[in-house]
């Protein structure tokens, strides 16, 4: 179904009395009354009213597209397009474009080009992943998966600074499908939310876990439960009663996880999945080389070597990789650019850092960031595949997109080129280019859930309206 949100009025001139010319030269006005043959001596005056329409709905999940046209505009009109999203803490996002109105009065973001602005080309997504904050170094992050973010969308007249309101509407993007179960989970150690998919399972299992910065991000493991897979979003610091920072983990807590998803009655065996960005996916290679029942394993920009904290399984302690803060880079305006620091784990002196693949088992699909200036994401994904086929893995699966940085998230979250960094204390560079950013999102998210159903099983019968 479509719907129209918010209507207003806009004139126009009816074509009975008079014919309309479009006038092309700097400085003439931009429509021109030419008297008809058939009525030389009156103008009549009616009013249209231009509606914007989002479909299949205006309600859908995050990552799912959708469909914005405008009805009822000037033929050939200039009109600029501007999105805004408030996030949990305030902060105001926004991107703008501008357009020319097709001749029959529409304007259909999925075949009309924008001219300029925030992007530019047909991109009927990019209201939305081109959104950016109105102060500095602010990432877009959800915190509370069970509302939604509202997306206003508003149409203005002209270009450039924005002249008259003709139309306005509003996009809902949630984080959860109806009928998917959240549940609070606190067994044993554990400190996690399992997403259960609705209907009869059991369901492939998932546990999700995120980088630096501790607490309980959520929004990664709703959407996949969203897709069909029973999904363990799981805190390590920084949340409750586990540690406040990043000093020292054990591997136990995370096996701990591991055998609270293996033996769930809603979570499909005999084994499960990980998937891991940034640190999380370094724990993750970790989890892959010490424990059992682990089939599949997604990661994205992570390092090959323990970052950051000793990690301590049984009698064995891996080091954090060393590094050298001398390497870092710092622009004018303060941001630091840290993609040298970490020291070379194939160094003598850092090789105790680096993950046994050796023992691992299971597949794993590699997802890197050409442009990521967190660390060198690519070295160590070929470098990890190279240690697996030394031992008589099989080969993983290494996908690189060109222009992607460090934050490769689900489809539509805008990029964040810089922010705060919690270990460094001052912003950093995290890398990407908006558009090609935009399309490996919407790519690798794709790709992670196919890898997940081809080793785990499992189908997606979610859609876009909720």
């Amino acid at each position: 179904t479509t719907c129209v949100i918010v209507e207003m009025m806009a004139p126009i001139f009816m074509l009975s009395s008079f014919r309309v010319l479009r006038k092309g030269a700097v400085g003439l006005p931009r429509w021109k009354l030419i008297p008809s043959s058939r009525s030389p001596h009156s103008i009549s005056m009616t009013t249209a009213v231009a509606s914007l329409d989002i479909s299949p709905s205006p309600r859908c999940l995050f990552d799912s597209p959708v469909r914005v046209r405008v009805s009822g505009l000037a033929p050939l009109q200039e009109v600029t397009l501007r999105a805004s999203l408030t996030d949990e803490a305030g902060e105001l996002f926004q991107s703008s474009a501008w357009y020319r109105v097709e001749s029959n009065g529409e304007l259909d973001l999925s075949r009309s080009p924008a001219l300029g602005g925030s992007y530019s080309g047909v991109e009927p997504m990019g209201w939305l992943w081109a959104l950016a904050p109105n102060k500095p170094f602010r990432r877009l992050v959800k915190r509370d998966v069970l509302s939604p973010f509202y997306v206003q969308l508003e149409v203005f007249e002209g270009h450039g600074p924005p002249g008259k309101l003709l139309c306005k509407g509003t996009n809902e993007r949630s984080f959860l499908r109806e009928g998917v179960s959240r549940i609070p989970v606190r067994e044993g150690r554990v400190r996690a939310t399992l997403f259960l998919p609705p209907g009869a399972g059991p369901f492939p299992g998932v546990i999700d876990i995120s980088g630096t910065g501790g607490g309980l991000p959520e929004y990664k493991a709703s959407l996949l439960a969203s897709h069909g897979f029973a999904t363990l979003a799981l805190a390590y610091y920084g949340y409750e009663d586990l540690p406040k920072d990043m000093k020292d983990f054990h591997l136990e807590y995370f096996e701990e996880a591991v055998n609270y998803m293996l033996q769930h009655p809603q979570v499909k065996g005999p084994g499960i999945g990980l998937f891991g960005h940034s640190k999380g996916g370094d724990l993750v290679l970790s989890m892959c080389a010490f424990l059992k029942g682990i089939t599949a394993s997604a990661l994205i920009n992570c390092s090959v070597a323990n970052v950051g904290a000793f990690l301590h399984y049984k009698d064995v302690t891996l080091p954090p990789l060393g590094f050298d803060s001398k390497r870092i880079k710092m622009s004018k305006s303060g941001i630091a650019d840290i993609v040298d620091v970490l020291n070379n784990p194939l160094e003598e002196s850092n090789c105790k850092s680096l993950i046994p693949l050796g023992k691992a088992e299971g597949h794993f699909l590699f997802i890197v960031g050409k442009d990521d200036k967190n660390w060198k994401s690519e070295f160590y994904a070929r470098l990890a595949s190279d240690l697996l086929l030394e031992h008589g893995k099989d080969k993983p699966e290494i996908v690189c997109y060109p222009g992607a940085g460090h934050y490769i998230e689900p489809p539509f979250f805008p990029l964040c080129p810089a922010s705060m960094h919690l270990l460094v204390g001052v912003p950093v560079l995290w890398g990407g280019e908006s558009k090609a950013h935009s399309w490996a999102q919407e790519d690798s998210w794709q790709k992670v859930q196919d890898f997940f159903r081809k080793h785990l099983g499992g189908q997606d019968h979610v859609t876009s309206k909720l």
